[in-house]
């Protein structure tokens, strides 16, 4: 088993996009990216606009020879939809699929009239392709029943995660579960995994309370003393605080907890995080974001900028 991690917040970008390969089988769980479109008052900054097409044409590439794909829930940094901005990904980037490409959901949950809308558009646009989560029959490769996207019964809705097998090697995709669901925990503890992706707790936002992070720590430290490899990226990492609490973590554990930008052995790259310091230490032109919505401005000039200013930097 072969496991990528395109494009998530440790890596420039947000998201939790995954390739796995295996002998016979490419399976692209939830290809989509986004980069927050307002922070603090400021739009994504130019670095971060570069980083996100390089990333999103990654996205596209991989997606031509994928012999599955799965979308955990329907979110707009998960899939492909239409009414993307031009920072995500849109079902009509997405031109090029096999023929015989397997697109996995749940088509079963209620969903809210914005998600239910997403959904049917990927249906109307890959109907040949499209698979109830519940239909699959392969006992290497399976799919939870929907989990909280969070904490139980919150607004946000469900996710469903992915088991991978090969061998006696377990890989498991938690999406947006944020180590609040203590069902979730125990649901991934049950598939006796080596490795595992999952989204950390949202450290980032400001009505994010102190017990809520207790009990996402504690879950975390719970599944990390039975699974190899813990991968924490997402959510946790918008913010430099949840790097913070990575390196407690890491400390507190007996096993491996890390983000993506570690497994796949690049520099972190937090630019969300980063967002107001590249403004103070890259300047850019006044109505960038006009500029670039109507095709005029160089990007490249702001990568080659970052490429000269910041060693960590590696697109």
């Amino acid at each position: 088993m072969k496991i990528d991690i395109m494009g998530t917040e440790s890596l420039g970008v947000r998201g939790l996009s995954v390739v796995v390969k295996l002998n016979n089988r490419k399976i692209f769980i939830d290809p989509g990216i986004a980069l927050g479109y307002l922070r603090k008052g400021l739009s994504p900054h130019p670095v971060q606009v570069g980083v996100g097409r390089i990333i999103k044409d990654k996205i596209i590439n991989e997606l031509k020879d994928t012999t599955d794909i799965v979308f955990s829930h329907f979110h707009g940094d998960h899939i492909p939809f239409s009414e993307a901005n031009l920072y995500q990904l849109s079902i009509e980037d997405v031109k090029e699929i096999k023929s015989d490409c397997n697109i996995w959901m749940d088509l079963q949950s209620k969903l809210s009239l914005k998600m239910e809308k997403r959904r049917n558009d990927i249906i109307l646009k890959y109907k040949n392709n499209i698979k109830d989560f519940k239909e699959n029959k392969n006992s290497n490769f399976i799919f939870s029943n929907p989990v909280a996207h969070g904490e139980n019964n919150a607004h946000f809705g469900t996710v469903t995660m992915t088991k991978i097998i090969d061998d006696e090697f377990v890989f498991v995709h938690a999406s947006d579960i944020q180590f609040l669901s203590v069902e979730s925990i125990d649901k991934i503890i049950e598939y006796k995994p080596n490795l595992v992706i999952a989204s950390g707790p949202p450290v980032y936002l400001e009505n994010f309370t102190k017990d809520k992070l207790d009990i996402a720590l504690n879950n975390i430290i719970k599944l990390s003393s039975v699974v190899q490899t813990l991968i924490i990226d997402h959510h946790f990492l918008r913010s430099e605080e949840g790097i913070e609490y990575l390196k407690i973590l890491s400390k507190e554990s007996k096993n491996k907890i890390i983000c993506a930008a570690d497994y796949m052995h690049m520099n972190r790259h937090l630019l969300e995080a980063k967002r107001t310091k590249l403004y103070e230490e890259i300047p850019v032109e006044e109505n960038f974001q006009k500029l670039y919505f109507n095709n005029i401005i160089d990007i490249k000039k702001y990568m080659n900028i970052a490429r000269k200013k910041y060693e960590w930097f590696q697109y």
